[in-house]
């Protein structure tokens, strides 16, 4: 992944969102709406729009963020006080979770991404057609004891 991807003049969402419909060869509101009549049909798209509503939600608040600090930096004298600095805080925790989703989102995009052609991650995507390796369900036990049981212990003394 490019380190220019997330380059503060760039709009991360809208280089994503463009990635996404190239690689679905569709526009968003398209994707989202062929999602929402069949989300089965195409896991990989569905991963992907969940993701890209992810990513979206935290550029929202990264901006409502960031319109906070600046607005509080206006007020401030030459220093900062904590709670300007609470809210450079906030904005920092919203470009971490801003940027991790668009992490994610660039790797369901990649289909050569790490761990996804490994023998476990290729096991992850067939299912189990052989049924639990173990046990999942309760023995069986009968009601009574059979009457041809040994009795030890202070059962057998009575």
């Amino acid at each position: 992944m490019s380190d220019e991807l997330f380059d503060s003049t760039q709009d991360v969402v809208g280089v994503l969102t463009d990635q996404i419909e190239a690689h679905f060869d569709m526009d968003m509101e398209q994707l989202k709406a062929a999602v929402a009549v069949q989300p089965t049909a195409s896991p990989d798209a569905t991963e992907v729009v969940r993701w890209h509503g992810l990513l979206v939600g935290a550029q929202r608040v990264l901006d409502r963020a960031e319109d906070d600090l600046l607005a509080a930096l206006e007020t401030q004298p030459s220093e900062v006080d904590d709670p300007t600095m609470g809210l450079a805080h906030r904005v920092n925790a919203a470009v971490t979770a801003r940027d991790g989703r668009a992490l994610v989102v660039r790797w369901l995009l990649d289909p050569d991404a790490p761990g996804k052609k490994d023998p476990a991650a290729q096991r992850l995507g067939r299912p189990n057609r052989a049924g639990p390796a173990v046990q999942t369900s309760v023995a069986l036990r009968p009601a009574t004891a059979p009457a041809s049981a040994v009795r030890t212990g202070k059962a057998a003394q009575r």
